[in-house]
């Protein structure tokens, strides 16, 4: 019997020192030692990729062919520049929302003949957070009339005043509650808040009526830019989650700040041309609406 229980306690012995001792040789069923990376590194390879932005090139050559566009249309070169500058700043104010609200380092991209686009890094956390961002490029963008205005007053230049004009129209239009515009992401949330479908509808029909407002002023472009954003959107079915992911305070909250900001555009607006028209309200609105083409005397 001694012998045996030599023998065992050699294998244990043996059992023991192969664990501690040496390397475990791969089985059949082991990955082949490249294809085993470490659990980080896997990690690492699958986590996305952040966004560099437009490549300088061609945000170079996208702000030029804005540049030109822009000069086509207006027939003058300071009110081309007007609308680009504001065009940055509404834009840039847009990624200081993203970028206090955990979403950034966002990204400003320019698209000749359309404008411009702030991207994010990630999603909003909250509707809440989505109305906010959506509406920090009308209400900052609103900066950029502040040197037009004082040059125009200082000059008593026409050209400058209209200018600042323009930069104000280019935020208040973005207010429109149409898809893909500011609006329809600020005003969207709060109609869902009532009803899932009520975004829907109302914001196809305002974008049904944006495309008509395009084609009958000669805006062609916008208004195909328009129309090829409702129709996709059309096609996603209900938007967001059953009654909204807004509390009805929030709902509240960003009704009053979107109506506030649509507001303050307005009346920057009107208020811009107002040393065009002596002081006088009336035809400097006259002057507003037949911008945008739906009457004035």
């Amino acid at each position: 019997m001694r012998p045996v229980a030599g023998r065992s306690s050699r294998a244990q012995f043996d059992a023991m020192s192969d664990i501690d001792n040496t390397t475990r040789r791969p089985g059949p069923w082991d990955l082949p030692p490249e294809q085993a990376a470490p659990e980080p590194v896997r990690a690492r390879q699958s986590a996305p990729l952040e966004d560099k932005g437009q490549h300088p090139a061609w945000a170079i050559a996208s702000t030029l062919l804005m540049a030109g566009f822009l000069w086509w249309i207006t027939g003058s070169v300071i009110v081309a520049g007007a609308v680009l500058f504001g065009l940055f700043v509404h834009e840039y104010g847009h990624v200081l929302a993203m970028n206090k609200l955990g979403m950034g380092p966002a990204r400003i991209y320019i698209i000749p003949f359309l404008g411009g686009l702030a991207k994010a890094q990630r999603n909003p956390k909250t509707e809440w957070h989505g109305v906010l961002v959506s509406l920090a490029g009308p209400a900052f963008g609103l900066i950029a009339m502040i040197p037009f205005v004082a040059i125009g007053l200082a000059l008593k230049s026409p050209e400058w005043l209209m200018g600042a004009f323009f930069i104000a129209m280019i935020n208040l239009v973005n207010l429109l509650p149409a898809p893909p515009l500011d609006g329809s992401k600020a005003l969207g949330p709060v109609l869902t808040r009532v009803h899932p479908r009520l975004e829907q509808v109302a914001l196809l029909a305002v974008g049904g009526l944006a495309v008509w407002w395009g084609l009958s002023t000669g805006r062609f472009i916008l208004a195909a830019f328009l129309g090829i954003a409702v129709f996709s959107h059309l096609k996603r079915g209900v938007w967001r989650a059953a009654w909204g992911q807004l509390s009805w305070p929030e709902a509240g909250r960003s009704l009053a700040l979107y109506l506030a900001t649509a507001a303050v555009c307005a009346a920057a607006a009107i208020g811009a041309l107002l040393p065009l028209t002596g002081g006088a309200v009336e035809p400097a609105f006259d002057m507003g609406l037949r911008f945008i083409g739906v009457g004035g005397r």
